[in-house]
């Protein structure tokens, strides 16, 4: 079966979806995209392509992920879309960046170092 596949780069192109991710979060849309953003670019060598105020799509050579977030009431749910398998590079790097987002207001996580597994609840 032959898909055709919108223009590269449009904000409504959609992943090869191998892997599917969800988040609830109480970050906003804006901050959960920026950290996303922010996040996977400096762990990995891939760039934003495609982005509006709903998504982000970023591609490089470890593949393509399109993290989407909407409102749910007083929550925002952060779905993420890749096209590699679960254990690839890019799959752990948007584990990551998901455990990153703060469960309820108030919540932080950053990175430290010395710590198991890098993170540290602040």
């Amino acid at each position: 079966m032959d898909r055709k596949s919108p223009a590269a780069g449009t904000t409504n192109e959609k992943v090869g979806r191998d892997m599917n991710y969800e988040r609830y979060t109480a970050a906003s849309v804006a901050d959960a995209l920026a950290l996303a953003v922010r996040t996977l670019t400096a762990r990995l060598p891939i760039e934003q392509v495609a982005g509006d105020g709903h998504s982000v799509t970023l591609r490089g050579g470890d593949g393509t992920v399109q993290i989407s977030a909407h409102r749910h009431g007083l929550d925002t749910v952060v779905e993420a879309a890749t096209d590699q398998l679960r254990t690839s590079r890019l799959d752990l790097d948007v584990e990551y960046y998901m455990t990153m987002l703060p469960y309820q207001p108030g919540d932080g996580r950053k990175p430290a170092d010395g710590l198991p597994g890098g993170l540290s609840r602040v």
